[in-house]
């Protein structure tokens, strides 16, 4: 009976996404025709992410450790176990844009709507790594924050441990001397596993944490960047998950 209701759950929560993304498309359309106006992808992307959450029935906390600087620019940066991680960093109260995998461009309207407002990678090619980085740094000679989640994707097979960070959203934090952000998603995997598409009943928390400087770096203290990055979320990992 349990997991009957949990199927109900997922199917609705699939119909409300996908009624959801055809309204907000049409928003998008505005950013999308005038590339000027990109600071509403993150209104919109947080609009929508509240009214998705409120409407499946899943509580949400969002949690800044520190007041942040809304006159600077950052790269954010998640641990991603759960497809529910995009959604969640839809909440950030600073309006950004996702670098994600290309793959995304492949999903009828949606990939549409993704290739243009957000930046795509395909991490097979080289070629295509480094137009990401030059995209990635002409977003941020735009004005434009990013959200980059750093191990490329759901990757580990070991929830919640994290796996190697890649070097793309270090490299351009350092080239253009602007904060990272280290967020902490402690429960969307156990909420929603990569390997199922059944939702448990837990609350939705997002930690922010303060920002790790990067003025005065050299490309070479890049794995000392991710390093730190890198502590910071899995120390906080830690102490959510006990």
């Amino acid at each position: 009976m349990i997991k009957f209701l949990k199927a109900i759950h997922a199917i609705y929560a699939l119909c409300v996404f996908a009624i959801l993304f055809v309204l907000f498309f049409l928003l998008l359309l505005i950013p999308i025709l005038l590339p000027g106006l990109h600071k509403l992808v993150g209104i919109f992307n947080r609009w929508w992410a509240k009214v998705f959450f409120t409407c499946i029935f899943m509580p949400y906390k969002v949690e800044y450790r520190v007041p942040l600087d809304k006159k600077k620019q950052y790269i954010f940066c998640p641990n991603h176990f759960s497809y529910l991680d995009i959604p969640t960093m839809g909440l950030n109260k600073f309006n950004t844009i996702f670098v994600g995998k290309s793959d995304m461009e492949k999903i009828p309207l949606f990939g549409f709507m993704y290739r243009n407002l957000h930046i795509t990678v395909n991490r097979e090619s080289l070629k295509s790594r480094y137009k990401t980085l030059v995209d990635t740094l002409k977003a941020i000679d735009d004005g434009k924050n990013l959200t980059i989640f750093p191990e490329g994707g759901i990757i580990t097979k070991t929830p919640p441990s994290m796996t190697r960070f890649k070097d793309g959203a270090f490299r351009a934090a350092i080239e253009k001397q602007i904060p990272i952000i280290p967020v902490t998603i402690p429960y969307n995997w156990i909420i929603l596993p990569d390997s199922t598409w059944l939702p448990k009943r837990k609350i939705i928390k997002v930690i922010f944490h303060e920002p790790i400087e990067t003025k005065g770096m050299k490309i070479d203290e890049m794995n000392e960047l991710k390093e730190m990055t890198y502590n910071v979320i899995d120390k906080e990992l830690k102490n959510q998950l006990g």
